[in-house]
């Protein structure tokens, strides 16, 4: 493939990494060089050791793909070399991607932070460059986060055509360490040396926020750009996120381990799609119809919400409930998936039925001794909720203990 002279950065080698950002630079042509920091030693040189080559494995609704991405350097910003390598790629980069675990790790390890390094590398820059950076850690205030730190440290005149980016990123992704797993669905190892494998799901329709830096084109060309992400990222919160997480609350109190699983039970699939269109949607549609963008419409919105929901349950992903359902008490969260979607439709004047299931059915696997009155619902969520609460606090209480009651019935 004939490349086109650009230089790619990328912070973090997850699977969002590995399999979006760095993937769709390779696959775009326009990049001939690729440079990622990673603070994982030993995937470092096992890249390294395979030759700058990599594997993915994307799946497909019929089939996993077996995908190969090499000429890539991976450097550990822990060693000297490797740092003064990143910082000198930085000063050059055409476009990077931060993809952590969360924005808190922006600023985590002193010299080898992501912040520190971008520091480093942005005062070296001809001010006259362009660049862009992808701010991928699932917040939508990442890239301004980003930038504040930027802010903080880099001259003025080094950031001036430089421009952090929001992203919406609806792409289901995991890494398998399972050897059994890994063996049974046929899964190439990262590399050879490495005892896990990136799966993804082949989906690249990712959002990111209006490039405006003047004459810069980008060479991952296949990226979305919009104006104001932040109805997009709601979208994803209160429609991607929060059905993804009803289904496996409901899979995991019938006992399944996959989200494919659950097709076979049509009252799951149901409620699902009755929360995705009735409740997630129409509040969406009805808070957005104004901004004329086709997903804010009913039929554009229920396109959405069934191309999602055909993608959650594709076995070829092998999405396990047990990852879905982790970290519950993070998603019964005030502003989170569950109870944020349900304050949204109270808020446009729908009551959130459906979504209560997932809210409540999370309640009941928090702890080994679920609530068992309304009272003790009020107190729990509270609890979870801290000071974040606010008029509808009573009424999402309600709906869950109805929720509660209508799940043990069916059990």
């Amino acid at each position: 493939m004939l490349r086109g002279g650009k230089t790619f950065v990328g912070f973090g080698f997850g699977p969002i990494q590995s399999a979006l950002f760095l993937y769709e630079a390779h696959c775009s042509g326009n990049f001939d060089r690729y440079v990622i920091a990673e603070v994982d030693a030993a995937l470092v040189d096992a890249v390294r050791a395979g030759g700058g080559r990599y594997s993915i494995n994307i799946a497909h609704p019929d089939r996993i793909e077996q995908v190969v991405v090499d000429g890539v350097r991976l450097c550990d910003p822990s060693g000297e070399s490797d740092r003064d390598e990143l910082v000198e790629a930085i000063a050059v980069a055409d476009e990077m991607a931060t993809a952590l675990p969360s924005v808190r790790f922006y600023d985590a390890g002193d010299v080898t932070s992501v912040a520190r390094l971008l520091a480093d590398g942005l005062e070296r820059r001809d001010p006259s460059k362009p660049g862009i950076i992808y701010a991928a850690e699932n917040h939508n205030r990442a890239a301004e986060i980003l930038a504040e730190l930027l802010n903080a440290t880099v001259p003025a005149d080094r950031l001036a055509n430089v421009q952090v980016l929001n992203t919406v990123v609806g792409k289901m992704s995991g890494v398998i360490t399972d050897v059994d797993t890994i063996h049974r669905l046929g899964l190439a190892p990262l590399t050879p040396d490495t005892p896990r494998a990136v799966l993804v799901e082949r989906f690249n329709h990712i959002l990111v926020s209006r490039v405006t830096l003047e004459g810069f084109k980008r060479g991952i060309e296949v990226f979305v750009e919009k104006d104001d992400l932040l109805p997009f990222e709601e979208a994803k919160l209160y429609g991607h996120n929060a059905i993804h997480a009803l289904i496996g609350y409901l899979a995991h109190l019938r006992g399944l381990t996959t989200m494919a699983q659950a097709v076979q039970h049509d009252d799951i699939m149901t409620t699902a799609r009755a929360a995705f269109i009735d409740e997630s949607g129409a509040s969406l549609v009805k808070k957005y119809a104004h901004l004329g963008d086709p997903l804010f419409t009913t039929g554009g919105y229920r396109a959405y919400a069934d191309d999602l929901i055909e993608r959650m349950v594709n076995p070829n992903l092998n999405d396990l409930v047990e990852r879905i359902t982790r970290d519950a008490c993070r998603k019964l969260g005030y502003d989170d998936r569950l109870f944020g979607t349900m304050r949204l439709a109270l808020a446009q004047g729908i009551e959130p039925i459906q979504i209560a299931q997932g809210a409540a059915a999370a309640l009941m696997g928090i702890t080994d001794n679920a609530p068992h009155t309304r009272e003790d619902v009020g107190t729990k969520l509270r609890e979870v909720w801290g000071d974040q609460t606010d008029e509808f606090a009573d009424h999402l209480i309600a709906l869950t203990w109805e929720a509660m009651e209508t799940l043990r019935d069916k059990t």
